[in-house]
């Protein structure tokens, strides 16, 4: 009993450090707050504005203008000096169960202790100033819903729940020597969290589906094909039928969403758009014919700067794993190539995996874009353009309002940046001292001015 106590003392210690670092936010909802003298990146021009003055009432803007705008009593009044204002940013592959979290310990981990690492990690994302995240595979439900219920602080989640993968694919996470599993044998680790769901045809694939909706996914993910960290699926693999595809598709859009891939080669691609997958995260791997397939059916490509760099995970040399790496990234220049040739609707995202050092340099990764686009095209593609494949959840959106932009009748999240990152984008790789302000739902939970 002594044991059991002090093991709970731990865990409430550890509880109240990690919520020790999610402040409270500084305003309340229903507040007015006035924005003076700032200079508006607005989230779809290219240029700054004049010196302007930005009204919030509750959690919504209400008023841009030129000219100063009156203050009531009730109203928090907050100089700006010239910086720039410019709406938070939106990581379009995001993992916030596993983005901070050792892959030993996301396969094997007390789920407690992985989701106190994850709350931790959702106010380091909010403090670096990424207000939206679309999560794509991890058992995030309970962090959004403290999040959403002000128990903790950090981004607005658009949860994917468990990624769905076929035996062997991409999600399959158990050992050879766990196969074959019969029907009554117990669900992998992975598969119990929530992190992973293993199916096999039609029916299987239905059910799954119907699962996430069921727990609250905003949109479904699926495997197409082979993975970088996975290791029993060759990075050339393709992964389900196109039968698959749309069975998945088929029970998204009866809830009005729509699915997205883990998808590098042609192959894989095509056979999900094929079945009407509306959206293929990385694609480091595609031809002309696929880039031209995915232009003419309106097919997002969400593409993350994968490069042989500081920030690619760390495999042991030799590994088949490090072998995939180099494979997949010497592909990503040739697919911003086709995606810029071919004008694909192109979204951003890090998908930072089990590396908390890694998931520190989320805003030097965006900058990372400027090799292939102009500062104003990524920020653009951070802010308006991830907002509208955020949109396409439609009726499964678990936020109702306009994210993305500075204007009129959008959400109140914004960002202060002491400078102007159309000129230096590198503003934005050091969050702690250049993001003077953090608004997110018309709360404020930064303000250092």
């Amino acid at each position: 009993m002594h044991l059991i106590s002090r093991s709970f003392s731990s865990l409430l210690l550890c509880l109240s450090s990690i919520l020790s670092f999610q402040p409270a936010a500084q305003q309340t909802a229903d507040n007015n707050i006035l924005l003076q003298e700032v200079r508006i990146f607005d989230g779809k021009n290219s240029r700054l504005s004049e010196l302007s003055y930005v009204l919030i009432q509750n959690n919504v803007i209400q008023h841009v203008s030129t000219s100063p705008i009156q203050a009531d009593a009730t109203t928090t009044v907050i100089s700006g000096g010239g910086r720039t204002l410019m709406p938070g940013l939106i990581d379009a592959h995001f993992h916030m169960m596993m983005t901070a979290t050792p892959l030993h310990v996301a396969l094997n981990g007390a789920e407690g202790y992985v989701n106190l690492l994850a709350a931790r990690e959702a106010h380091n994302t909010l403090m670096r100033g990424f207000t939206s995240v679309r999560d794509l595979a991890g058992p995030v439900f309970s962090i959004k819903r403290g999040i959403d219920e002000g128990l903790i602080a950090g981004p607005r989640i658009w949860p994917s729940g468990a990624m769905i993968s076929q035996t062997s694919g991409h999600g399959d996470y158990r050992q050879l020597h766990e196969l074959p599993r019969a029907s009554s044998d117990h669900l992998h680790y992975s598969e119990r969290v929530g992190g992973a769901a293993i199916a096999d045809g039609v029916d299987e694939v239905l059910k799954r589906v119907r699962e996430q909706l069921m727990l609250g996914a905003s949109q479904i993910k699926l495997a197409a094909g082979g993975g970088v960290s996975s290791n029993y699926d060759p990075l050339d693999v393709a992964q389900y039928t196109e039968a698959e595809f749309k069975a998945a598709v088929d029970a998204a859009e009866n809830w009005g969403t729509y699915v997205t891939v883990h998808a590098y080669t042609p192959r894989a691609i095509q056979t999900a758009i094929k079945a009407g997958v509306k959206v293929i995260d990385h694609g480091q791997l595609i031809d002309e014919a696929t880039a031209k397939m995915m232009a003419k059916n309106g097919t997002w490509l969400s593409i993350q700067p994968f490069l042989d760099d500081e920030d690619a995970n760390p495999f042991p040399p030799g590994s088949e794993n490090r072998a995939k790496q180099i494979q997949m990234t010497q592909g990503t220049e040739n697919a911003i190539a086709l995606a810029k040739k071919y004008k694909l609707k192109t979204a951003w995202g890090t998908d930072s995996l089990f590396d908390a050092k890694l998931t520190t340099r989320q805003g030097a990764q965006l900058a990372k874009m400027t090799r292939w686009y102009t500062a104003a095209e990524v920020l653009k593609m951070a802010t308006s353009v991830n907002a509208e494949l955020l949109a396409l959840s439609g009726p499964r959106s678990p936020y109702k309002g306009k994210l993305g932009v500075v204007e009129p009748g959008a959400l109140a999240d914004l960002l202060l940046v002491d400078g102007d990152p159309l000129a230096n984008i590198q503003l934005l790789a050091n969050p702690q001292q250049n993001l003077k302000l953090i608004i997110k739902d018309g709360k404020i939970y930064k303000n250092t001015l």
